[in-house]
């Protein structure tokens, strides 16, 4: 069990043997969730984005990352991402612009497709970060409260807030302007009850995998003197 400052010196990825598995499925699904999130689809009454689909699978890498190796590592995680993501939009647009070939004539849905993603990004760029921090502080702060115990409840609080805020954002930066208000509350409520159901369905894998986890990499983080201004990398 490690306790202590934001000393991340030594923690590294060398130190630990799955770190970098989870940050990669954590940044992965994030870039893919911000590519495929302009489409909306129908499920019963429910309204949702197509990254609905796998989104909530970076709550779950948050979860563990913070849980297991700190707030400190899990903020390296947030930014590195963040600067895939901003590097994916950038060669996007660079992608849309250049010319098309002659004897190519899918420049059209190219663009139909990719020419969201700008905006898509800036909403989730801001809902990521709002809600990847929050989520990850209140497992932080709950886990030093509850000396470590009541896991499921941290998991579940976290997901509640951080995605409820994520959702907020995303759709409000994103859709404004394109769907009706009730339109945008619908699409925020079914996200969000999506997303936080998923997170409560996948305790039974989520837990015994954090606990795995601590075991295989000797570590159990508790942030108790940790500086959790998220702009410190």
């Amino acid at each position: 069990m490690s306790q202590g400052s934001d000393s991340s010196g030594a923690l590294t990825i060398m130190r630990y043997k799955y770190l970098l598995p989870i940050t990669v499925v954590f940044a992965a699904s994030l870039l893919i969730c911000d590519t495929i999130g302009s489409k909306i689809f129908h499920v019963g009454s429910l309204n949702l984005t197509a990254g609905t689909i796998l989104f909530p699978l970076t709550f779950l890498a948050g979860d563990a990352l913070t849980e297991v190796y700190g707030y400190a590592v899990t903020r390296k995680v947030i930014w590195s991402s963040l600067a895939g993501l901003l590097l994916m939009i950038c060669t996007y647009e660079i992608a849309r612009l250049l010319p098309p070939a002659e004897f190519w004539h899918n420049q059209e849905a190219f663009d139909t497709v990719l020419s969201h993603v700008p905006r898509i990004v800036l909403g989730s760029v801001t809902a990521y970060l709002c809600g990847e921090f929050t989520n990850s502080f209140i497992v932080a702060k709950m886990k030093v409260l509850t000396n470590g115990k009541s896991m499921a409840a941290r998991f579940i609080l976290s997901t509640v807030v951080g995605q409820l805020i994520d959702s907020i954002v995303f759709v409000t930066i994103a859709l404004a302007g394109i769907y009706s208000l009730d339109a945008m509350i619908n699409i925020i409520l079914s996200i969000w009850i999506v997303k936080v159901a998923w997170e409560i369905l996948a305790l039974p894998i989520s837990l015994p995998f954090v606990r795995w986890l601590k075991q295989q990499e000797n570590e159990d983080y508790y942030d108790k003197s940790t500086d959790f201004n998220p702009f410190k990398v």
